[in-house]
């Protein structure tokens, strides 16, 4: 009859935690709740609870992915900026219980630093939003002497026969 199953609601619901939070791999969150790999797969197959709530908490991850990745979109599309502390430190001499020498601030600064928009960044989001009236493709087109139709003036008849024509050089 085999081994009776560790599987319970409290198990079933940290590993869909750890889903829908982090990007730990089955067999990371197999490590952390003590499980192996097939136990893991077997419930999904056994339990369609399980089953059912583990897509859930993919799905709740994706979406929280997404929304960040909009989040880090629009600042490239903007451009940004932070603030940088640059701190210089000199001996006190003083010292602390291991000997060590207490540092003390002589100068503290905050620069401001610009990141520029992300060309990239544009390019995809016009190509991607409004691929109407961004392209971001390369049309080739084949014209006779003079940038005239090469074959538009042809009936089907005068096309079959070109082609005919064509067909032999080929196999020459």
């Amino acid at each position: 009859m085999g081994r009776p199953t560790k599987y319970n609601k409290k198990i079933a619901e940290k590993i869909c935690s750890l889903i829908a939070t982090d990007t730990y791999t089955v067999a990371e969150v197999c490590r952390m709740v003590k499980i192996s790999d097939s136990t893991y797969y077997d419930w999904i197959t056994r339990f369609p609870e399980f089953s059912e709530n583990i897509k859930k908490a993919e799905a709740e991850r994706m979406a929280f992915f997404v929304a960040e990745a909009k989040k880090s979109l629009l600042r490239k599309i903007q451009g940004y900026t932070v603030q940088e502390k640059h701190i210089t430190t000199v001996g006190s001499g003083k010292y602390d219980i291991n000997g060590k020498e207490i540092p003390r601030i002589k100068e503290q600064k905050i620069v401001d630093k610009h990141y520029q928009p992300d060309t990239a960044a544009i390019i995809f989001t016009l190509t991607n939003g409004e691929p109407e009236n961004w392209k971001n493709r390369q049309n080739n087109e084949v014209t006779g002497k003079d940038g005239k139709d090469l074959f538009g003036q042809l009936t089907d008849e005068e096309l079959d026969a070109r082609i005919a024509e064509l067909e032999k050089k080929l196999d020459k």
